[in-house]
């Protein structure tokens, strides 16, 4: 007997006026990736490193770096350490996203893939979360201040 398992993607493009070695930057450094999204984040950018974002309270991003080609493409694995059973959850690795960054004039083009989640519902939910941090990777690797996550105020933190 054949089964498929049917999975969801979030994808999304965008140009950032940065260069791409900046951009990644932002994606790999601790320092420099909490400026846009989460509270703390342990990021050990190797193949089987750890990827571990405190987003939110209570919301903790967990997998692995898989790929990287510096300042080209990354690959991780992604999930929720709490993740409960309900349509939107993803068990920490569970999912993959993939970036792939292109010099474009003096900026970058970002291409942006979020895949194997499970249900269109989750989809759905990761690409509300992705559009609000990848606007405010965007601020923040061009040079500007994307101020207090104000998901903070609204999560309760």
């Amino acid at each position: 007997m054949n089964t498929t398992t049917e999975t969801a993607a979030v994808e999304r493009e965008l140009t950032i006026d940065a260069s791409p070695e900046t951009v990644w930057e932002f994606l790999v450094d601790p320092e420099k990736a909490v400026r846009w999204m989460g509270l703390s984040a342990q990021l050990e950018p190797r193949p089987g490193g750890i990827y571990r974002v405190e987003v939110l309270p209570t919301h903790v991003a967990r997998g692995e770096f898989v790929e990287l080609d510096p300042p080209r493409r990354l690959v991780f694995t992604w999930g929720w350490e709490q993740s409960g059973d309900g349509p939107v959850s993803v068990q920490p690795g569970a999912s993959t996203v993939e970036i792939v960054l292109t010099p474009e004039g003096r900026g970058t083009r970002l291409r942006f893939t979020h895949r194997d989640l499970p249900t269109p519902e989750s989809a759905e939910s990761h690409g509300h979360g992705w559009d609000h941090y990848l606007g405010r990777l965007t601020i923040a690797a061009a040079g500007g201040d994307p101020g207090v996550d104000s998901w903070l105020d609204e999560k309760g933190a």
